[in-house]
């Protein structure tokens, strides 16, 4: 399993080979930093937590601050913390950063969303 944190940025439209126009969504995909990893002997699963964006170190509470340092992340802490679950124990590195090169071209992912509730 492969996954990664991103950010919508919006709507647009590519031509493709036979010159027809496809809607495409433009997502900021990483980087994104290791935080930690969930193993199996320790956790009882498998998973790795990344962090996405970056934030004010004001912002954030001490025991964020505190839990992103051994990424080298104190002086700025990232916005978005996600953990991702693995089939098998992660093999990277706490600080490790990971980015869009993880998938090849025209790969199909399943992209999950938060939507904000606006009221009615």
């Amino acid at each position: 399993m492969k996954g990664i944190i991103g950010k919508k940025l919006g709507m647009t439209q590519v031509y493709d080979s036979t010159g027809a126009i496809q809607p495409v969504t433009v997502i900021e995909a990483g980087p994104c930093t290791v935080l930690a990893l969930r193993t199996v002997e320790k956790h009882g699963y498998s998973a790795v937590q990344l962090g996405f964006g970056t934030r004010k170190a004001k912002n954030v509470t001490k025991a964020v601050l505190g839990h992103v340092a051994a990424a080298g992340l104190k002086e700025t802490p990232p916005s978005e913390i996600s953990e991702i679950r693995l089939d098998t124990d992660p093999e990277m590195a706490v600080g490790d950063k990971l980015t869009a090169a993880i998938f090849a071209e025209n790969e199909f992912v399943d992209i999950v969303g938060v939507t904000k509730g606006k009221g009615f």
